[in-house]
């Protein structure tokens, strides 16, 4: 990995945490194209909720506001820092959350105007990422986890492995995400083609 793609993975955002992630799309980041099916979309008003919630129970950076996100809505709900950034400098700008430092990191506050507007919230009203879970099926779900671990293991590769393994690795991420559109497509010879592969 060069000097400038490693300069790329480590940059800072000013609300906190880093701004790259070894795998920018869906799970790991933004969501582009297709969506997990039964996910609802992740609207700009639904991540201004979330933070208000998130901040009202202790300070936190973007970062780890994203983190959170991810954990409570089991993976199904992983806001991309394009989303998130630009939401919690809105609620600053409406003085509903203040930036702090503490132990040199610079982490958000929610303001007693930003209590205000969480009160005005309906009492029963689920939190974004329980609404964004529970649309989402069991089958769903573990796919999302087994993309991930799929996901965390080829980093590792990259990480870890020579130029060969990384080669090797690529071609059986390609073969797989050929199998996975042919599944879409309703290729009878899916199975032909892997027994092909195979042998």
């Amino acid at each position: 990995m060069n000097e400038k793609h490693r300069g790329r993975r480590h940059r800072r955002h000013r609300f906190g945490g880093e701004s790259g992630f070894p795998f920018p799309g869906p799970p790991f980041g933004h969501h582009t194209g297709r969506r997990m099916h039964g996910a609802h979309k992740a609207r700009r008003g639904d991540i201004r909720t979330a933070a208000l919630l998130l901040l009202a129970e202790e300070p936190r950076n973007g970062y780890q506001i994203m983190q959170e996100l991810e954990t409570r809505s089991a993976g199904v709900w992983r806001p991309s820092p394009g989303s998130v950034y630009p939401t919690l400098q809105q609620l600053e700008d409406e003085a509903l959350v203040r930036s702090d430092e503490i132990d040199g990191r610079r982490v958000l506050r929610l303001t007693e105007t930003g209590l205000a507007q969480l009160e005005k919230r309906p009492k029963d009203a689920p939190a974004p990422w329980e609404a964004m879970a529970s649309g989402v099926s069991d089958q769903a779900h573990e796919l999302g986890s087994l993309v991930r671990q799929v996901g965390l293991a080829a980093f590792q590769v990259v990480d870890a492995g020579n130029e060969s393994q990384v080669a090797e690795a690529s071609g059986i991420l390609e073969t797989s995400r050929r199998a996975l559109y042919r599944i879409l497509a309703g290729d009878a010879t899916t199975g032909d083609h892997e027994e092909n592969e195979k042998s």
